[in-house]
């Protein structure tokens, strides 16, 4: 890798990333949604904004995404809708952005024959799993909106690969979080709201289980994914290979925060019946045995570092507000 292009680079996940590739000396093109006030998202005070190159487009826009693909010879991409409510009021929304989103990014790659193409997925699209710990043979269910567009983008890349010989690998973590994560997400979710001195926090269902990623941990993985080439055309996990409950989760932040609040169901939270996902529990052997990436940040640690970031910077949380 020595010039790469970062979609989805003012997110969440992908402005680490961007961090990481400065890091290591990557020339990085980092994509932003545009938008009318010229905002990176979480560039805008990253220290390392100066040494990135910011283009402006929208992912649906073919030609905005093929002119910033020219001359990379990686991509990484992470454009995408992710908040699984909001896909059951919008479900085309999902479609348009991450179906024809990641179409966008293949036909241009195919086009300039980029040699690394990674395209993002998530571990939403096994659905509840059938057997634990999910390795990638385990079938795809679309339990949302959101997973099923996933799972078509994932398809349309694989499709890719098996036709024109596109060398592209599937990137699936299971549930990040970290500095920077929205507050649709369940970790900054409950920790804003106890950091807001409520004693009464609103939360779904409790019981589903998670396999949970610091983000740093998430992003090494992308880097050691993109360095193996037998990857090409093959789905790679990213996890811990553990799981957490909801319920065992805030009893653990609430620890951690040395405070004493109580949980009650909000049931605008809960998902429909049949969409929930119940367990997800990542097998990362395939990643771990091709590669030298292993998790650094055990549970407690990525939580202590979650909350000491959101501590400094809940100015961004409107947590009096339940936002799809």
């Amino acid at each position: 890798m020595k010039k790469v292009l970062i979609t989805g680079a003012g997110g969440f996940i992908g402005s680490h990333l961007v961090e990481e590739c400065v890091s290591c000396n990557l020339d990085v093109t980092a994509f932003v949604h545009y938008n009318s006030r010229n905002s990176w998202g979480w560039l805008e005070d990253s220290s390392f904004k100066n040494d990135i190159h910011i283009i402006q487009g929208d992912i649906r826009d073919f030609d905005s995404v093929s002119k910033a693909m020219k001359d990379c010879d990686t991509v990484f991409h992470l454009a995408a809708l992710i908040g699984i409510p909001y896909s059951y009021i919008s479900p085309m929304a999902y479609i348009k952005t991450n179906v024809e989103g990641t179409f966008n990014i293949l036909e241009s790659a195919r086009i300039y024959n980029v040699p690394n193409v990674l395209v993002t997925s998530t571990s939403e699209t096994y659905g509840s799993a059938q057997y634990v710990p999910i390795d990638e043979l385990h079938p795809m269910v679309g339990q949302s909106p959101y997973s099923a567009s996933k799972i078509g983008a994932d398809q349309l890349a694989i499709s890719y690969f098996r036709s024109f010989g596109l060398p592209v690998k599937i990137v699936r973590p299971f549930n990040t979080y970290g500095p920077r994560q929205s507050a649709r997400a369940i970790i900054p979710t409950i920790i804003t709201q106890i950091l807001s001195g409520t004693k009464e926090i609103k939360l779904g269902n409790l019981t589903p289980t998670r396999d949970l990623n610091y983000v740093k941990d998430t992003v090494s993985g992308f880097m050691e994914i993109a360095k193996v080439d037998k990857f090409n055309g093959e789905i790679v996990n990213i996890g811990n290979n553990s799981e957490i409950s909801v319920g065992d989760l805030v009893s653990l932040i609430i620890e951690l925060l040395n405070t004493n609040v109580s949980v009650v169901s909000d049931v605008e939270r809960v998902r429909p019946e049949k969409s929930e996902v119940e367990r997800l529990y990542c097998d990362n052997s395939k990643l771990i045995s091709s590669s030298p990436w292993k998790p650094k940040f055990d549970i407690r640690t990525g939580l202590s570092l979650t909350i000491e970031w959101l501590k400094q910077n809940i100015k961004y949380y409107k947590t009096d507000i339940y936002n799809v």
